[in-house]
């Protein structure tokens, strides 16, 4: 028997038992046969469940009856090869082509023999443009569920930026056209341009880091993203529900100038505000420097007329004030007060001159009745004081003996003398008070 027909022992029992059970078990020393890990791929490749994924046809190739095709995503530079058989082909109702936006139901599947993962088409179908615009719709309503097309969210326009962010296509005419009519209305005004892929995989993720950047750049007042229209499948990446969120969260005021008006990009809900062109972007954006001249012109001659017809009242009513009789001849105010003042002393003083006199009448008759009343007046009518030597007033004889030396007041004087019997000094007394026309 020849060495070709010779197999290979079946390996025994106990030599099965030496490969390892699991991938981290495996050695320099023990490793895996080459079609273990394939099995082992192939058993847990097939456990994955079927999926729809979205992309667009880029390479499309049909031999006998199996159909090769390579789907890209719609946002992403990311490329699969699918295996589509002719019956599935057979059942889509419009031929595909390249740049066709497919739906596609994949199971994924491991050639054990040459180690090759191919992605199995169990179904395929086109998306039509009442796809899309369903699913833009759905999405839609949900964001605006979540307020973020609500106008009380929307960020008001600066009235004079002095630096416009452009979010643009590279070379196009949008931007030409904001750049230009800008410049027309308002020349000082100042650009901050990103030129961007604006249609196709990568432009989603060009224009949101765009944004981004102009947006935290704190010299631009206000930011536009323009297209000159397209097709609505050219258009879809300004539905996309990631940019929209990103221009939603943006601090700096965002203007969208699409430019297509048949169907709406969801860029136009969100924005603060919608331009219909570029043109109209760079017409609303910025003032037109013409108009605001004109705008200033009016203002000041308003200005001018309003200070003229306020100075020429103000001017009246001074003249007014002046023709009164108190600014006319002011002094005759002081004369009014010193008349006043001058008949107010003269009655002040008759009334203080004639209670002087009142009180100076009423002092003298007191006076007068003092006097009356003093024992000075009684002196003066011929009567007299008799006092002792100790200075004790006499008022009956019987107060003093024969000799005593006595004191005699009278109206003229004192004088000293001695005190006789008391006879003599009783008819003395009374003498005195006949004389006096006192009782006896």
């Amino acid at each position: 028997m020849t060495s070709e027909h010779v197999r290979a022992p079946a390996p025994s029992a106990g030599a099965a038992s030496t490969v390892p059970a699991t991938a981290a078990e495996t050695s320099p020393d023990a490793p895996w046969p080459l079609h273990l890990l394939s099995e082992k791929l192939k058993a847990h490749i097939e456990r994955a469940p079927a999926a729809w994924v979205e992309g667009q046809v880029i390479e499309l190739n049909r031999r006998a009856s199996m159909c090769y095709i390579t789907l890209r995503d719609v946002d992403s530079e990311v490329s699969l090869s699918l295996s589509v058989y002719g019956t599935v082909m057979d059942r889509v109702s419009s031929p595909l082509e390249r740049g066709s936006r497919v739906v596609a139901r994949l199971r994924p599947d491991f050639w054990v023999k040459t180690g090759r993962l191919s992605m199995q088409t169990i179904d395929i179908r086109p998306v039509g443009i009442g796809d899309l615009l369903a699913r833009i719709e759905r999405l839609r309503q949900a964001l605006a569920a979540e307020g973020l097309f609500s106008p009380a969210r929307k960020k008001p326009l600066p009235l004079l930026p002095h630096r416009i962010g452009l979010i643009t296509g590279r070379g196009s005419d949008a931007m030409k056209d904001v750049m230009r009519n800008a410049a027309l209305r308002w020349p000082a005004v100042e650009f901050e341009v990103r030129e961007v892929a604006v249609q196709g995989v990568s432009s989603v993720a060009q224009v949101s880091a765009a944004l981004a950047q102009l947006d935290a750049d704190p010299r631009v007042d206000v930011i536009i993203i323009a297209r000159g229209g397209g097709a609505l499948e050219d258009l879809l990446p300004f539905s996309d529900e990631s940019l929209v969120r990103a221009v939603a969260k943006a601090s700096t005021p965002v203007v969208s100038a699409i430019g297509h008006e048949a169907d709406r990009p969801l860029l136009d809900e969100v924005a603060d505000l919608r331009a219909s062109t570029p043109t109209d972007a760079a017409k609303r954006v910025v003032p037109d420097v013409t108009e605001e001249l004109g705008r200033i012109r009016h203002a000041r001659g308003a200005l001018e007329r309003s200070i003229r017809v306020l100075v020429q009242r103000e001017g009246e009513s001074l003249a007014n004030l002046r023709s009164r009789p108190s600014l006319a001849k002011p002094e005759g105010m002081i004369d009014v007060r010193e008349a006043d003042v001058g008949r107010l002393r003269s009655r002040a003083l008759r009334c203080t001159t004639a209670a002087v006199e009142r009180e100076a009448d009423a002092v003298l008759h007191l006076r007068e009745r003092v006097r009356s009343l003093s024992p000075q007046k009684t002196l003066d009518r011929g009567y007299a004081v008799v006092q002792t030597a100790a200075g004790h007033v006499v008022t009956d004889p019987s107060e003093v003996t024969a000799g005593d030396t006595l004191r005699v007041r009278v109206a003229g004087g004192r004088f000293g003398a001695t005190a006789t019997d008391e006879a003599e000094g009783a008819a003395a007394g009374a003498t005195d008070r006949r004389a006096s026309g006192g009782p006896p």
